[in-house]
């Protein structure tokens, strides 16, 4: 066989085991897509059948009906804002100062907080965070549900390995134009460097956007709870689910994240692409 013929075969053969993973992943949002557009009688009939006979919207009415979807939705939207925009300033200055300034133990202080990127945060720091939020009468705010997610290892390490991959060169030729190490950043560095920013806040919002465990300590009030609360609300505690309203309350909370990704993919990929481990 050709090296022609081989090269055309494994690239087939590639494209095929991609298409195969892709429908793996889609499979249980179309699944879920399907069953809230089914009667509560037809998602429970037998056979199943993957497309409804009729569809059903009565289920998304009943998502807003049940639970004050629009208010989590609002709540979610502005907490995941906040902490997009917090994380990826930090982990910008953060990110910067690693990768551009070396001073004694810079490189232990690294290896730190790379290791906490391992760390199950929440589990370990729930309850002295929830005290502290308490101390600073904090709790069931905007301030307890953002401010413990400003900083981040991820965007700083992320952040950093790009810079790493800057070379030194430039910096130098900034230097000798009279920059400084701000106008340096401001300057050069943040523009050349929207495709990873714009990454690193996609992985930032997606991160805030499922927050649950931290929200349902810190809110006890209806008011300012999150959208993943909210699907939590539509289950009953029995096993008389509608399980047809909460997939549709799942693709509710789904949408956001899945349009963003959609508008910023080639974004995101680039800017992946670009984050590599060089030292």
């Amino acid at each position: 066989m050709k090296k022609s013929t081989k090269k055309k075969l494994r690239v087939v053969i590639i494209e095929v085991l991609l298409v195969v993973i892709a429908l793996i992943v889609l499979l249980p949002i179309l699944l879920a897509l399907s069953m809230s557009l089914k009667s509560p009688g037809e998602v429970f009939s037998f056979p199943p059948t993957l497309l409804p006979h009729k569809l059903y919207f009565q289920n998304y009415i009943e998502v807003f009906k049940k639970v004050n979807m629009g208010r989590f939705l609002l709540n979610s939207l502005i907490i995941a804002s906040i902490i997009t925009v917090g994380k990826t300033i930090f982990g910008i200055f953060a990110g910067f100062a690693f990768a551009n300034f070396k001073f004694k133990g810079s490189n232990l202080l690294f290896a730190i907080l790379f290791m906490t990127l391992f760390m199950p945060a929440e589990l370990l720091l729930v309850v002295p965070l929830f005290n502290l939020m308490r101390i600073f009468h904090w709790v069931n705010t905007y301030w307890a549900l953002t401010v413990p997610f400003l900083a981040s290892a991820t965007s700083t390490f992320l952040m950093r390995q790009h810079f790493m991959t800057i070379p030194k060169d430039l910096e130098d030729a900034a230097r000798i134009d009279g920059a400084t190490s701000m106008k340096f950043l401001f300057h050069i560095l943040i523009p050349i460097s929207k495709s990873m920013i714009g990454a690193v806040a996609a992985i930032n919002f997606v991160y805030a956007w499922n927050l649950y465990l931290w929200p349902l300590v810190v809110t006890n009030s209806n008011d300012m709870k999150t959208v993943q609360i909210g699907l939590k609300m539509l289950m009953s505690n029995q096993s008389n689910n509608n399980w047809g309203i909460i997939m549709a309350g799942t693709l509710i909370a789904l949408a956001p994240t899945l349009l963003l990704f959609f508008f910023v993919q080639k974004l995101f990929v680039k800017g992946l692409a670009s984050s590599g481990l060089k030292e």
